[in-house]
This record gives structure tokens, C-alpha cells and sequence, in this order.
């Protein structure tokens, strides 16, 4: 966190990584939803790629100065679905291959543009590129982690039997406190690391 704010311009070339990122994460979500048959994202004007429909606050701290956070969660009605389990996963996974999606874009971008793009922008640039890279990862590989509110949850949530589903619903009313004390103590890497190191093979480097 130091280390950012006391490079001005690494925290502005930042901001708009984070930005995007958030905003196409849950455009996503929305944008599947209503692929599906639900239009409530859309009636409550999340269907956007407007960040101050996504804003939150905590969230969007998190991500930008401890490398974990989130946006505001887009609203789902399943009630919507023809195949509620199997729609929800889908749903619940479009945010995170929109992170994935642009992260290879970026990838590709500077592999194959990279020396032209660099006469142009420099330092910044590149500056800009490796956190595109590095925030969309790191939101995709936070995202499945499989604690309420977090998509990987939803995931969780559709293949648990009915008779444990007590026990998740009881997790879901307390899961943000639970994923700040995680965050807080540092056991949070013990889930994120693996699932990061897992995404990253996804990237053609």
C-alpha cells in the first residue's frame, strides 16, 4: 500500500485498471444473467459498464491497496432460469472469465504491439499493462474463492446437497465479516495463492 501511494503516478495509472475491471467484472454477471432469461440486473440499471453503478467502497480499496476486494454484487433472481443450478454457475463464473478475458487481451497486446505501443507511452505504458494484468488476476482469483458473498460461493452453493444448505446460508449472513478477518490475519493466501497460481497458466506468456 505505501509503496503505491507514494508512487503518484503507478496509483493513477492504476485507477483505471481497477475501474475497468470492477465495471466489466459485474457487467458480466449482468450481462449472462439476462442471457439466461433474468432481467433484474438490467431493471436496476447494473446492466452497465458505468463504474458508479458497481461502486463500493470498501471493496474497491481493498483491491486497490491489499490486492483483494470487490464491487457492489449484481442482482440475481434465479427464479428467472430454466436450469437454476447450472445457470447459476454460469452466471456466477461470468465475472471472473470477463477478468480472465481481459488479462489474456492485455497479455497478447503486449507481446505482439509491445514495441510500438512503448514509443508512444514508455514507462507508463507498461506501468498500465502489468496492472491490467495483475488487478484482473487478481479479482478473477478472489472471486472463486468459495466464501459468500464471492462468486466462488454461488459455485459452491449449486452443487451442495439441499441438506447442507443450512449450513451455507448461515456462512452467507456473516461472510464479509468472515473474509475481512481472513484478509486481516493473512490465512486468506492459504485459498488465493493456489487459485492464482492455478490462473496464471491460463495467460499465453
Amino acid at each position: 500500500m505505501l509503496r503505491i501511494l507514494q508512487d503518484p503516478v503507478k496509483l493513477l495509472l492504476t485507477l483505471p485498471a481497477l475501474i475497468w475491471a470492477l465495471s466489466f467484472h459485474e457487467f458480466c454477471h449482468g450481462f449472462a444473467a439476462k442471457m439466461l432469461g433474468d432481467p433484474t440486473a438490467e431493471r436496476y440499471g447494473r446492466l452497465s459498464l458505468n463504474p458508479f453503478a458497481h461502486f463500493d467502497l470498501v471493496g474497491t480499496l481493498m483491491l486497490l491497496f491489499v490486492g483483494f476486494g470487490w464491487a457492489k454484487p449484481v442482482p440475481i433472481n434465479s427464479r428467472y432460469f430454466r436450469h437454476p443450478r447450472r445457470d447459476l454457475i454460469i452466471v456466477s463464473l461470468a465475472g471472473v472469465a470477463g477478468n480472465i478475458l481481459t488479462a489474456v487481451i492485455t497479455v497478447l497486446i503486449m507481446r505482439f504491439l509491445w514495441p510500438y505501443w512503448y514509443e508512444f507511452t514508455g514507462r507508463a505504458g507498461l506501468i498500465f499493462f502489468v496492472q491490467m494484468v495483475n488487478i484482473n488476476m487478481g479479482l478473477a482469483a478472489f472471486n472463486l474463492i468459495p466464501i459468500p458473498p464471492l462468486d466462488g460461493s454461488r459455485v459452491l452453493e449449486a452443487f451442495l446437497p439441499y441438506r447442507y444448505m443450512e449450513y451455507y446460508y448461515w456462512c452467507e449472513r456473516y461472510g464479509t465479516i468472515i473474509l475481512l478477518v481472513l484478509l486481516m490475519t493473512g490465512i486468506i493466501n492459504v485459498l488465493f495463492d493456489p487459485i492464482i497460481n492455478l490462473l496464471w497458466m491460463l495467460l499465453p506468456v
